[in-house]
C-alpha cells in the first residue's frame, strides 16, 4: 500500500507540533495534506536520511541541493508558509534535544528511521563549502569564502543580475509601482549607485575607494558620472578580470584601478570617500571594529563613508546568534549579520560620526524577486553553466531571502558616516538628505 506521504505527514506533525501547511507527495506516489496547497515533493528515501543525519535546516538544504526534495507550486508561497514552522519559531522554541525528551517525538523519529531505510549517511552535495572554522575571518579564509561565492562564472551572474552587474539591493524610486515600464531593474540599480554617489558628495578630482567592488559597476558610475578617480578592491579573481575589461571598454583606465586585494592591505590613503556596498556582511562580528577603524584611517578628515549592509533582527541574548546553516554551507561561508544598532555603535567606536541611516528593506525584496525571475527565465543555460545543484542553491537562497525581507526577518541599511575635522566640523549640509 502506497502510504509514505500519510506517514510523513504524521511524523512531521509530531516533530513540528502542528500539521505541515503544505501537501506532501512521496516517492511512492502517495499524497497527503491540505488540498490546493503547494506540494513538497520527497523524491526518495535519501531525503529522509539526510534529515536524520543532519536534522534541521542543513539536512533540508542538502536534500534540496541534491534534488531529493522539490516544490511544486509557487516557491514564494511555499517558503512563506514554511517560515512560521521552520525559520520563525522564536527563541523560546524547543531545541532538538528538548524535543527528543518528548516520548511522542521520539516515537516519530523512530518512525522516520524505519521509513528512511538503511541508516547510511548520504555524502553532502559537492556544492557544500568545506569550512570547518568559518568564523576566524583570516585573509586566507576570507579569500576562500569569496571565491566559493563569486568565482562561479561571470556568465552565470550575467543571467541573474542583468546588464547592470550590480549584486546588491537596487533602489526603486516608485516602489508602489515597480512593474511600470520605466521601473526596470537596470534603472533601479542605476538609481542606487547615483544615490550612493550623492550621499558621498562626490566631486570631480576626488579619490574614491570602493571596498568590495564586485564587477566594477560602482567604480564606473562614479568615475563616468562624477569625475572622480576610483580604486576598487575585490578578493575575486573572476570579478577583477571582468571589471577591468568593463573599465577598458568604457575608456576609463586612467581613472579607475581594480585590484585583487584585501581591504586590510590598502595603504595608499587618504581617500575623499569610501563606498562599501554589500561587503561588510563578509567581515565577521569579531573583526568589525577592525574593519571600521581601517576605513576611518583611510579617509581624509571630512571624508565620508557609505556603508550599505544587510542587518538581522536583534536577539534577547546575542551570544546565542548562529550563522544560518544553509547560507553558511552553500552561499556565504562565514557570512555574519548583525543588528543595525551594533553596526552604528562599531562605526562610532572607530571614530566616525554617523549622520544618516536609511532602511531600504522593501527594495531588496523587489530586487531579489527580479533576480529569481531572470534565473528562472534562463534556467537551462544557468544549469549548463554551473550545474543543477548550484543553480538550485541560488534559486532557493534568493527566493528565501526575498521572503525574509518581506517578513522583516532581515533588513538592509545605508549608513552614512563622516570622519569629522579636529574642529568638529563635518562638512555635511545642515538639512538632512539634501546630499549636496
Amino acid at each position: 500500500m502506497a502510504d509514505a506521504a500519510q506517514r510523513l505527514q504524521g511524523l512531521f506533525t509530531q516533530l513540528l507540533g502542528a500539521p505541515p501547511p503544505v501537501r506532501v507527495r512521496a516517492w511512492d506516489g502517495s499524497q497527503a495534506g491540505p488540498p490546493g496547497a503547494p506540494t513538497l515533493v520527497v523524491r526518495n528515501r535519501r531525503a529522509l536520511r539526510r534529515l536524520l543525519f543532519k536534522p534541521g535546516e542543513l539536512g533540508l538544504a542538502r536534500a534540496w541541493v541534491a534534488g531529493d526534495l522539490d516544490i511544486e507550486g509557487d516557491l514564494y508561497t511555499t517558503l512563506d508558509l514554511l517560515a512560521g514552522d521552520i525559520w520563525e519559531r522564536g527563541e523560546d522554541a524547543r531545541t532538538l534535544t528538548q524535543a527528543l525528551r518528548d516520548p511522542e517525538v521520539r516515537a516519530a523519529v523512530r518512525g522516520l528511521v524505519r521509513l528512511a531505510g538503511p541508516p547510511l549517511p548520504p555524502a553532502p552535495p559537492p556544492e557544500e563549502a568545506r569550512s570547518p572554522r568559518p568564523h576566524l575571518h583570516t585573509k586566507r579564509s576570507d579569500r576562500r569564502a569569496i571565491s566559493h561565492h563569486y568565482d562561479v562564472g561571470n556568465d552565470f551572474y550575467e543571467i541573474v543580475l542583468g546588464p547592470s552587474m550590480v549584486y546588491s539591493c537596487a533602489y526603486w524610486k516608485s516602489p508602489d509601482s515597480p512593474d511600470s515600464p520605466d521601473s526596470t531593474l537596470e534603472q533601479a540599480q542605476h538609481d542606487k549607485l547615483e544615490l550612493v554617489c550623492r550621499k558621498l558628495g562626490l566631486r570631480p578630482g576626488q579619490r574614491l575607494l570602493d571596498v568590495g567592488c564586485g564587477w566594477g559597476s560602482m567604480a564606473i558610475h562614479a568615475a563616468r558620472e562624477h569625475g572622480v578617480s576610483v580604486v576598487g578592491v575585490t578578493l575575486s579573481q573572476e570579478q577583477a578580470a571582468y571589471a577591468r575589461k568593463r573599465v577598458a571598454d568604457e575608456g576609463l583606465t586612467d581613472r579607475i584601478g581594480i585590484r585583487v586585494q584585501d581591504y586590510r592591505d590598502v595603504r595608499d590613503g587618504p581617500y575623499d570617500a569610501i563606498s562599501s556596498i554589500g561587503m561588510a556582511e563578509h567581515v565577521g562580528a569579531d573583526r568589525y571594529l577592525e574593519y571600521a577603524a581601517d576605513l576611518y584611517d583611510l579617509l581624509k578628515p571630512g571624508g565620508r563613508l557609505l556603508n550599505h549592509q544587510i542587518a538581522r533582527r536583534p536577539q534577547r541574548d546575542e551570544t546565542t546568534y548562529e550563522i544560518n546553516p544553509f547560507i553558511n554551507s552553500y552561499v556565504f561561508p562565514g557570512g555574519e549579520l548583525q543588528p543595525v544598532g551594533i553596526t552604528v555603535t562599531q562605526l562610532e567606536r572607530a571614530g566616525f560620526e554617523v549622520r544618516d541611516v536609511e532602511s531600504i528593506r522593501e527594495h531588496y525584496a523587489l530586487t531579489l524577486r527580479r533576480w529569481v525571475t531572470r534565473l528562472e527565465a534562463d534556467w537551462k543555460r544557468a544549469v549548463q553553466l554551473t550545474g543543477p545543484g548550484r543553480a538550485r542553491v541560488w534559486r532557493l537562497y534568493m527566493a528565501a531571502c526575498a521572503v525574509a525581507f518581506e517578513r522583516n526577518r532581515i533588513g538592509v541599511n545605508q549608513v552614512l558616516a563622516v570622519r569629522a575635522l579636529e574642529s568638529g566640523e563635518s562638512g555635511m549640509p545642515l538639512r538632512a538628505r539634501t546630499w549636496n
